[in-house]
């Protein structure tokens, strides 16, 4: 698979995904401030990536910290905490990683013996919480392809399926989560192409998902954003997959600017909307999409593209980074525990409520 991030004993080793798809090159992050920074610049980019690097961001940190006692390092990780969520506002899994490995963190602080020495007891949490980071890549994976076998079985036998953004390998921890419905489908015999959106203004879809998609031998074509619905009215598209940085309760869905105007065209045109996502990217305490926070990128992304200017001095320059799919035009959303189907209010909870009573220890 390709290696989106990885830990390593020099500090946690990122695909530059800036760079891609002319250039592969890593970058290494050796504190935890280098990794809030590998987030922020989009080195690494999607939700689920996100995560995990900010999990791992927080235990470098633990491991690097120069606190002799536990009290010292407790007030190092709210800091590492802080720093680290300030990064990207609109990816949930990035807040539910961070606040996963600090509840571990204050869980493990009050079980350490107290006939330990501080050194030891701060020893013992570094490799804890180390191990807690990499368990959660682990998980990343194996979620992303359950996932894929759930959703495969949505996609037709034989078609051309649409893309938005890059939801792949590279927005993981491998595997992808749209895009890994489509390597299901793939490996259980479909005969699938797929068109990739080119993704303004970053280029997700020309640069990212273009290059892992061929990477793997799957038939891939990119097109400009405002071509879609031209191709739907043709018939040329039987469905849409996209990932997701945040879903609410009622099923309205965060994604990367863009997917909205594709979901109003698929359901204009009776395509099939699918969103893949862990179910870490659902926030039950987000009700619905207008109070998920859109972050706001540089005007430099859209003023200019790979170093040239393409707009005149003076003029105003939108930006934001992500856009929200009501839950009326979404067909089905696609998780790890199961695919979720409207009325998504409903569905959502239920599932919620199986997943509490999992941690409870009570049978599915």
């Amino acid at each position: 698979m390709i290696p989106t991030l990885e830990w390593t004993d020099q500090g946690v080793r990122f695909l530059d995904q800036t760079k891609l798809p002319l250039e592969e090159t890593y970058v290494l992050a050796t504190s935890y401030q280098d990794v809030a920074t590998v987030i922020r610049d989009m080195i690494v980019r999607g939700a689920p990536a996100i995560g995990v690097s900010a999990a791992m961001g927080m235990a470098l940190g633990i491991q690097n910290s120069p606190s002799t006692t536990v009290a010292a390092l407790s007030k190092d990780v709210d800091e590492m905490a802080k720093v680290l969520a300030a990064t990207r506002p609109t990816a949930v899994n990035l807040f539910w990683a961070i606040e996963r490995i600090r509840v571990l963190y204050y869980q493990l602080v009050d079980k350490q013996p107290a006939n330990l020495s501080e050194a030891e007891k701060i020893e013992r949490i570094r490799e804890e919480v180390r191990a807690e980071a990499l368990r959660m890549y682990d998980e990343d994976i194996e979620a992303c392809k359950t996932m894929g076998r759930f959703g495969a079985e949505l996609l037709p036998k034989e078609g051309t399926v649409l893309t938005h953004c890059n939801a792949g390998a590279l927005a993981t921890c491998g595997y992808g989560t749209a895009l890994g419905v489509i390597r299901a489908a793939v490996e259980a015999g479909h005969k699938i192409n797929v068109l990739a959106d080119e993704t303004r203004p970053y280029l997700q879809g020309a640069r990212l998902t273009a290059w892992e998609l061929l990477h793997d031998g799957i038939q891939t074509s990119v097109l400009c954003d405002n071509m879609s619905g031209a191709l739907m009215r043709k018939g040329r598209i039987q469905a849409v997959i996209v990932g997701s940085d945040r879903i609410a309760a009622n099923g309205d869905v965060a994604n990367k600017i863009g997917t909205y105007s594709v979901s109003v065209l698929a359901k204009e045109h009776g395509i099939p909307f699918y969103v893949a996502a862990p179910w870490s990217t659902v926030d039950m305490a987000t009700k619905h999409g207008d109070d998920i926070p859109i972050e706001e990128r540089s005007a430099y992304e859209v003023t200019h593209s790979n170093g040239k200017q393409m707009t005149p001095d003076g003029c105003g320059i939108e930006n934001p980074a992500f856009d929200v799919t009501p839950a009326k035009y979404v067909t089905a959303i696609i998780t790890e525990r199961g695919v979720l189907y409207p009325p998504y209010d409903e569905s959502m909870r239920a599932m919620e409520a199986a997943v509490k009573a999992e941690a409870n220890g009570v049978p599915a």
